[in-house]
């Protein structure tokens, strides 16, 4: 495990050398105060088009940023863990950087607190890493200082990882349950020892609150509901079939 130093060199640029930093393209056209006051430290900037992740600063460092509001509109349309649970599949160290002052979340949100601790707590158990920078230009001195330790300290040049493909049967029973609602990669899994096949996991819905450790009622109502329910394809008038799904912190 690397010792922890002063960050004083880091912050105050004794060091002539700047980093590298990788910016997806679509990032850098909503975010362009990030990218300058980035410019402006030194940095040097290079925009690609990210399969995932919005700042790739190492071979094993990236961070996926999203404002206050970017926050709690993801945990409403439950697709926060889908992207950075795939980041994790492909970088070793991913962060979700969360900008802007956190207490708005509960005076603008009708998101509870619990729900918003559970997502947060959720994500770090499972070796996600939250930061909360309070606006974009500690945003750029976080981003700034990381990339400076990752790759004069670490020695860790910035590398772009695609997306891991399914190469094997099992990698894609795991992403065909995982994409069900409130399931995911590791209750995905779990199923699977169960139930051995994705179909006779789907042929027993109706037992996994018994069967399935951390899978309640909730849980395979929803997953019933959505097998269940006749698609109806971009119809935005059918009110059953484009109802949201609730967030997921109660299973």
């Amino acid at each position: 495990m690397v010792g922890f130093g002063t960050l004083i060199p880091y912050i105050r640029g004794d060091n002539l050398d700047q980093p590298v930093i990788i910016v997806d393209s679509r990032e850098a056209s909503v975010a362009s105060k990030i990218i300058n006051g980035l410019k402006n430290l030194g940095a040097i900037i290079r925009i690609e088009t990210l399969d995932k992740g919005d700042y790739v600063i190492s071979d094993e460092c990236v961070f996926e940023r999203k404002t206050v509001q970017d926050f709690v509109n993801t945990l409403t349309h439950r697709d926060l863990f889908e992207q950075v649970f795939l980041l994790k599949e492909v970088y070793e160290k991913p962060f979700l950087l969360i900008e802007g002052y956190f207490p708005l979340i509960y005076k603008f949100s009708k998101i509870s607190p619990s729900a918003i601790w559970g997502a947060i707590f959720a994500l770090a158990k499972n070796g996600i890493n939250v930061i909360n920078t309070i606006n974009y230009r500690e945003t750029v001195i976080l981003l700034y200082t990381s990339a400076k330790q990752e790759q004069f300290k670490e020695k860790r040049e910035p590398a772009v990882h695609p997306v891991k493909k399914l190469e094997t049967i099992a990698d894609a029973q795991v992403f065909f349950l995982a994409s069900l609602p409130r399931i995911g990669r590791e209750r995905a899994i779990n199923l699977l020892k169960v139930y051995k096949t994705p179909l006779n996991a789907l042929m027993n819905v109706d037992r996994w609150p018994k069967d399935v450790y951390g899978l309640g009622p909730k849980t395979s109502e929803m997953v019933k509901e959505v097998l269940h329910t006749t698609y109806t394809g971009e119809d935005k008038n059918n009110t059953k079939n484009n109802r949201r799904i609730p967030d997921f912190v109660n299973p």
